[in-house]
């Protein structure tokens, strides 16, 4: 009996140590659980504030249009940029202006920099194939490069623009052939394709090309004309003028 009792006490010490060191082992698995969320938090707050840097937006400015794009507006305009979220959402003439200007800024960067590339691109094309004359694809013609003297409109657009709809929709009335081109498309088709369906375009006259849907791709700026959209504007001896 008494070597028994012996036997059983080491058992039950055997079996305390194990369930200690179990214990022991247990802890840092329970605290390195947090280590990967911190970093995912940290890597999340490190790209939303670049993200607000890349827009010239402070840190709640981002924080704000986050929330906006959550409610509502989000869901009428999914693929809305911050700053023409929080210009639409303005809770002053002070932000709306601040906005607007910074949207201007962001746009006229970009607008470089597609003009540039453009200018690359023909160079590459001359200096690769010189002499030998561009596929032209079916489409739309470029306003000040493919249309000249053709006395086609093209009509410049833009998302939550109600006067935008109203003339697209009197110009379709009269049965007036345009190419029409989405400033901040952000080249996405499904932008123009929506913002068509809700203007009332007859999709008819899409295929058979009286009315042409374009990504404006800094067109617009590049013109130089004054006022805001829409525009209708035609090419009168070289020059593109509004309508």
């Amino acid at each position: 009996m008494k070597h028994a009792a012996i036997c059983f006490a080491a058992i039950l010490a055997a079996v305390a140590g194990t369930a200690g060191t179990a214990s022991a082992q247990s802890a840092p698995v329970a605290s390195s659980r947090t280590v990967p969320a911190q970093i995912q938090n940290s890597s999340d707050a490190a790209l939303d504030e670049r993200l607000a840097r890349d827009w010239g937006l402070r840190s709640d400015e981002w924080a704000r249009y986050r929330q906006l794009m959550q409610g509502p507006l989000g869901i009428y305009s999914p693929n809305l940029d911050p700053l023409t979220a929080l210009g639409i959402e303005a809770r002053s003439d002070e932000e709306r202006n601040r906005y607007a200007e910074l949207q201007v800024q962001a746009e006229s960067k970009r607008v470089g920099k597609t003009l540039a590339y453009q200018r690359a691109y023909d160079a590459a094309w001359k200096r690769l194939y010189p002499g030998q004359q561009r596929v032209n694809m079916p489409g739309a013609k470029v306003p000040g490069a493919g249309n000249r003297g053709s006395g086609r409109l093209a009509v410049f657009v833009k998302a939550e623009c109600p006067p935008c709809e109203q003339r697209v929709r009197q110009l379709q009335a009269a049965g007036t052939a345009f190419d029409l081109y989405m400033v901040g498309s952000r080249q996405e088709d499904a932008r123009i394709r929506q913002w068509a369906t809700q203007a009332g375009i007859d999709a008819g006259r899409v295929r058979s090309r009286t009315i042409t849907l374009n990504h404006d791709a800094g067109r617009w700026l590049s013109l130089g004309l004054p006022g805001d959209l829409p525009a209708v504007v035609r090419e009168v001896n070289g020059q593109w003028q509004r309508q």
